[in-house]
């Protein structure tokens, strides 16, 4: 009888190091990390991997076993200052991934009672938001971005489009002014994109504790003066980390899901550009190509056996929601009609608590595109397109378009508002020029 033969390694990547650790980063694994993932299946339910150079961590890929861990908060903490490696001197001081993973007083790093008492405060906050002026604001949004492209008939719709628009819609929906607004989207860009992350988280803290002081003298119909309503009683450095969370951990994910269900609508022939389809296609893209594909990290509490490995107490353990969502056993499921059942959301205690409010955004900003500009198309092969690196996002670093120039779309009478007032004489920082930045030119174009 033919032996089975032993899984082949993706391209590039070193499978016969010494550790047997599989790397999660470089351009091979950003490329095609569905190869990687199929490789990492052959260690069982779990795999060692290395998330940049010297930061280890086991990585669970089964859909059963992720889903236990995630539901499991007797057995496993959030609370990263339990990371062993990182207490005794194991991670490289200029790890890139080491800022997200590092504890913050926020609900995603919580436990316990603490937990309960800030997620109840931002499940409410944001249970308060009104969909239908979310619809209305997403749209005005994406009628002022594609103003800014429309005419030349060709754009970068994640550069131009999905990298900005859920932006714009968390600082109207944050109440931000324009000085705010501008320095807390140069920061949240910067963290993912700038040469000075740093400097950028820097911007965006202090963008915030200042829009935390204006909410506590004038609060408002928005989520930070919700919050402060809010029966937990959040102090200023709570507050602060909260929105925090809620601007980084909204922004990111949602300009890949956009930018990642754009990109299935233009390279599926199956979709056709139809309306109807565009739920099934975010869908689609949540199961198979989801915004964020390694994250959730957990700490055990104790050494311990989980799906068959022997894991220390404070070891790095993360779950790879691309890899448990695409798994042999989730084909059945999804064929039985269980479209939804897919962990891109993450689960448990700690699951997204704005999936609703994400999802409506992303139809509302995908059909206005679609209707705006009905014939759109890739300016580019598709197999050109590239990948951002990195081991926890999925997202494309460009998605070239062409399509029929459009006149400029003009705002309706009823979006106009009164203008921010702004201090004379000053500029936000970041290096803007005097025209401020591109949030003002969006709270300007509103006034015009």
């Amino acid at each position: 009888m033919e032996q089975p033969t032993a899984p082949v390694p993706p391209p590039g990547c070193p499978a016969h190091q010494a550790d047997g650790r599989v790397p999660l980063y470089g351009p091979d694994f950003a490329a095609d990390p569905q190869a990687y993932y199929s490789y990492l299946r052959h260690y069982g339910p779990t795999a060692p991997v290395e998330l940049s150079p010297g930061v280890e961590a086991t990585l669970v890929t089964d859909y059963a076993f992720a889903l236990q861990l995630l539901q499991d908060s007797g057995a496993f903490r959030k609370d990263a200052r339990r990371w062993r490696d990182l207490n005794e001197g194991r991670i490289p001081a200029d790890s890139p991934v080491a800022p997200l993973l590092a504890h913050r007083p926020n609900a995603m790093f919580s436990d316990g009672a603490e937990h309960h008492r800030l997620r109840q405060a931002i499940t409410d906050s944001m249970a308060r938001v009104d969909s239908r002026k979310l619809s209305r604001t997403t749209e005005q949004v994406s009628n002022y971005l594609i103003s800014q492209f429309g005419s030349r008939g060709s754009a970068d719709l994640l550069g131009d489009y999905a990298k900005q628009l859920p932006l714009f819609v968390f600082n109207e929906l944050f109440g931000c002014t324009a000085d705010i607004g501008d320095r807390v989207v140069f920061g949240i860009t910067g963290m993912f994109d700038g040469v000075n992350a740093e400097q950028a988280v820097g911007v965006m803290f202090g963008a915030i504790g200042e829009l935390v002081a204006l909410k506590r003298s004038k609060p408002g119909d928005d989520v930070p003066s919700w919050l402060m309503q809010h029966p937990a009683k959040l102090t200023d450095e709570e507050m602060v980390h909260q929105i925090a969370l809620l601007l980084v951990a909204g922004n990111e994910p949602l300009r890949n899901l956009i930018g990642n269900t754009l990109h299935r609508l233009l390279t599926h022939d199956a979709y056709a550009h139809q309306g109807g389809l565009i739920d099934e296609a975010i869908d689609d893209t949540l199961w198979e190509n989801p915004p964020m594909q390694n994250l959730g990290a957990h700490y055990p509490v104790s050494d311990m056996e989980f799906a068959g490995q022997k894991l220390q107490a404070g070891d790095l353990v993360l779950v790879s929601y691309a890899a448990a969502n695409t798994g042999p056993a989730l084909t059945a499921a999804r064929q039985a009609g269980s479209n939804r059942a897919h962990l891109a959301w993450s689960a448990g205690p700690h699951a997204c608590p704005s999936k609703e409010p994400a999802r409506q955004i992303t139809v509302t900003a995908i059909e206005n595109l679609l209707n705006k500009l009905p014939d759109v198309e890739l300016a580019v092969p598709t197999e050109s397109l590239t990948w951002r690196p990195g081991p926890f996002n999925r997202g494309l670093t460009a998605l070239p378009a062409k399509f029929t120039p459009v006149q400029v779309v003009q705002r309706p009478a009823s979006a106009r508002r009164e203008a921010p007032v702004r201090p004379q004489n000053t500029a936000p920082a970041g290096g803007r020029n005097e025209r401020g930045g591109v949030w003002s030119q969006f709270l300007n174009w509103l006034t015009r």
